[in-house]
């Protein structure tokens, strides 16, 4: 096999890397456009210039400082977006401090699991969202004895946690509030934090990410400086981010896709982050967008699905609009070329890529064919490698799946305190198993075509969920669809599509089948077909297989026995 036909690809670019840390990456910004708007966000009522960023963040990184925090320590931060959440991810930057990003939607259990692992000295977190409480989850988790006043705990359990901070305004016993915290940046004269900055080296971990556990449990995957950094510049390239552009962020911070492709992408282009709310909702997008004139968008396929399926949608103007991304689960072919149309993004651009690359390793580029960027995930950003493996190891030809792994600059330091972990994902020769299947054209365009544990295997034959999925969008009637493999005696495996339906609209199990027998093979139309409104998704929008696939099993293990 020659280079060109064996599936290996590597981006070149004439524009080389950033070896910046985060804080100079924000002080960059800040002297190039210091009274542009850097960060606003309408649910709390705040508008920051880069200039101004820059300043509160000097300030916090100096506070925690103040508090004994050292470089290396980390602190986590547990709460939906807010401003506080922006500030906080370039503070420890700045102050050379490991930011921990917990997932908003952690129980008790989960929270010991992360301060345990990765050892938090500091917990900032909100006080409560929708149907968690945070500050009682925390005092039930340390216990009353372990609160000694004014944020300072001690808990045999937790033995390197020392401060808890809270985001409300009001004051909450034995809990610091962010803004008394904020007060004690005195005690730090500036030349001492400035004295820690030239310290710090754009290799060094900053950031310290839980995989969403899709598929098992969180690893928390550690990135650097220069992971993030770099991979926000060249995604924000992608999108032809520029000085002025206004970015909406409905996506979470605490996930690759809010922080990296969203904060960082638009700081480092000079692009005003415009948070829609705390978490996301629809009609909070969709006003966001037209009340800030935003330039670009961000979200999962289920967020624009939610958006486009609004029933006000045509009551808002968005013609603003140029560019953002699709990414965070696979993007089905029918809802971009809406958003394209609909939506005005004629810009829009679909990204591939996973935490533990920091997180992108493949793009599509606004100028590619049309039918490129509706049907492919682009192709390979610049600076890094991919190849696509067989089960054996080999680089496949082109056009043939397999396995997609990436190396490069993005990939990541290594899971926290978990060497075997790590050494199970990235191979001697610094390759990341992604453990998604992919083909790669002959021009170098990718497709994404499922998980490997997500193979349905029917009767010896490999049946790629996606496939069904891509071609169940094309149905008039469906607006969602999942489909995920089921037990059978006779085959192994069955397929089950679960289906949500258009508002109004009306289908039944064998009139999706009917539509599927005249277009797909018959061992790819589905055996069951589950109706139902909503699906089991992580917070960052993505369904849990894994979860619908157990609900779906015992679910048809009641309703039916599988049969020929």
């Amino acid at each position: 096999m020659t280079s060109e036909s064996v599936s290996y690809v590597c981006g070149s670019s004439s524009e080389p890397l950033w070896y910046l840390t985060v804080g100079e990456v924000l002080r960059r910004a800040a002297d190039t456009w210091p009274q542009h708007e850097a960060l606003v966000v309408p649910h709390q009522n705040r508008r920051l210039t880069f200039q101004e960023l820059d300043a509160q963040v000097s300030t916090l990184a100096r506070a925690l400082l103040a508090q004994g925090l050292e470089p290396g320590d980390r602190v986590g931060i547990w709460s939906p977006n807010n401003a506080e959440w922006v500030l906080t991810q370039f503070a420890t930057a700045r102050a050379g401090l490991i930011l921990v990003n917990i997932n908003p939607a952690y129980r008790q259990i989960e929270l010991a699991d992360v301060l345990r692992r990765v050892g938090c000295r500091m917990l900032i977190m909100a006080t409560a969202f929708k149907t968690s409480n945070y500050v009682q989850t925390t005092k039930a988790l340390l216990g009353d004895a372990a609160f000694l006043g004014s944020g300072r705990v001690a808990a045999a359990e937790f033995p390197e946690l020392r401060l808890l901070v809270h985001l409300a305004s009001e004051s909450i016993a034995g809990l610091l509030s962010f803004a008394d915290l904020v007060a004690g940046a005195a005690a730090t004269p500036e030349d001492v934090l400035a004295a820690v900055e030239r310290q710090l080296d754009p290799d060094q971990p900053i950031n310290i990410q839980f995989t969403s556990g899709t598929t098992g449990l969180p690893k928390g995957a550690t990135l650097t400086h220069f992971n993030i950094v770099n991979n926000g510049y060249f995604t924000g390239e992608g999108m032809r981010l520029v000085a002025g552009d206004r970015l909406c962020i409905p996506v979470p911070l605490y996930h690759c896709f809010g922080m990296v492709l969203g904060v960082l992408a638009a700081v480092t282009h000079g692009t005003a982050v415009i948070l829609a709310g705390a978490s996301f909702d629809a009609e909070v997008v969709l006003q966001t967008v037209m009340t800030e004139r935003c330039t670009a968008l961000h979200g999962v396929p289920t967020m624009f699905i939610a958006e486009l399926a609004h029933p006000r949608f045509r009551e808002f103007d968005l013609s603003s609009l140029r560019t953002g991304i699709m990414a965070g689960a696979p993007c089905p072919i029918a809802v971009m070329r809406r958003v394209v149309e609909e939506m005005h993004m004629t810009q829009l651009t679909i990204c591939y890529g996973m935490t533990e690359t920091s997180p992108v390793s493949f793009q599509s580029a606004v100028d590619d064919p049309v039918e490129k960027r509706v049907t492919t995930v682009g192709r390979v950003h610049p600076h890094l490698q991919v190849k696509i493996i067989d089960t054996a190891g080999r680089v496949v030809q082109r056009g043939v799946p397999g396995e997609l792994c990436t190396r490069g600059y993005s990939v990541m330091r290594g899971y926290w305190n978990d060497p075997a972990g790590t050494a199970a994902v990235v191979d001697a020769g610094g390759w990341m198993h992604t453990g998604d299947l992919a083909v790669v054209d002959a021009d170098g365009f990718c497709n994404i075509v499922g998980r490997v544990k997500d193979v349905i295997i029917r009767g010896g034959e490999n049946v790629y969920p996606r496939e069904i999925e891509e071609f169940l969008y094309r149905h008039p009637a469906v607006q969602e669809v999942a489909v995920v493999g089921v037990a059978d005696r006779k085959y192994g495996e069955e397929i089950c599509a679960v289906i949500r339906l258009r508002a109004g609209l009306r289908s039944d199990a064998e009139e999706i089948r009917e539509f599927c027998r005249a277009q797909i093979a018959h061992y790819k139309v589905p055996r069951y077909v589950v109706f139902r409104d909503d699906f089991p998704t992580t917070v960052t929008g993505k369904i849990r297989k894994v979860e619908l696939r157990q609900q779906m099993q015992a679910l048809l293990a009641l309703e039916s026995e599988p049969t020929a």
